[in-house]
């Protein structure tokens, strides 16, 4: 039986995705070459990403995660600070999520225990295709190979831990970015298209429907405001006054961030 590992780690929402579109089979493989769905048969070689082996004064822990009839789980641990305050802290935590004797995903944490950097093969064909990088233990930036070509073509950009803007590359064969998302509150607010691959939105999409809603709000607000003898008024129209301005003002940001990314690539 292949059964998976459940587990909350960043990648799970974009195997999530890949499910949802209805051919899950593209890319997927059930088990990591040189695995087997018979644990009797596991490799000895479950191609760690810990490096462990490298470094003998780490402490290796190795454990049964749910549903596993061996173990899946291995936490690596070193001793950190002096004499006094000398303790044991977790680096690195790996795991067999589908079960196939290989190691899928790996997170490393610094002496806080706070996650830095996390790394997956989330479609099983032994070659990583998810990255994240932490501050604070929050998820700052992710990069995903969603088509499974060996090359990055999504990049996620997130503040204290919530996503802000997100990269793709659809079309453009040179690789890099052509569509801009752009996020307020967690929902996805306009997305900016570069349509002839010059590295410049062509076009910007707003969300609309939120827009209505927002306007149907807006109008609701006016009329309480009226039935209310006026005194609601000069809020609403000041609200919407801000908003323009808050809109006038994303606008600019965007084109700086889009400026700025792609000076970025060319430094790189």
């Amino acid at each position: 039986m292949n059964a998976r590992w459940p587990i909350a780690l960043v990648w799970i929402g974009t195997v999530a995705v890949v499910a949802s579109c209805g051919d899950a089979g593209i890319g997927k493989a059930l088990i990591a070459p040189g695995g087997t769905v018979d644990p009797e048969k596991w490799p000895m070689d479950d191609k760690s990403l810990c490096k462990y082996k490298e470094n003998p004064e780490l402490e290796v822990s190795e454990s049964v995660g749910p549903g596993s009839p061996k173990p899946n789980v291995r936490r690596v641990y070193k001793l950190a600070g002096d004499r006094e305050s000398r303790r044991k802290v977790l680096v690195c935590r790996e795991i067999d999520t589908n079960l196939d004797g290989i190691k899928d995903v790996a997170r490393t944490f610094n002496d806080r225990g706070e996650a830095i950097h996390e790394e997956a093969d989330t479609n099983y064909d032994g070659r990583l295709d998810s990255w994240a990088d932490f501050e604070g233990g929050r998820l700052a930036k992710s990069e995903i190979d969603s088509n499974y070509d060996g090359k990055i073509d999504v990049w996620k950009f997130y503040v204290e831990g919530d996503l802000l803007r997100v990269r793709r590359n659809t079309h453009c064969p040179n690789g890099k970015e052509d569509v801009w998302e752009i996020y307020v509150r967690g929902r996805l607010d306009r997305i900016g298209s570069d349509l002839d691959c010059d590295g410049h939105v062509d076009r910007w999409d707003r969300d609309t429907e939120r827009l209505r809603k927002d306007e149907q709000q807006r109008r609701a607000q006016a009329e309480a405001a009226a039935a209310d003898g006026g005194t609601r008024t000069a809020v609403s129209s000041d609200a919407g006054a801000s908003d323009a301005h808050a809109t006038a003002t994303d606008a600019k940001a965007d084109a700086k961030t889009i400026k700025r990314d792609a000076a970025e690539e060319v430094v790189q």
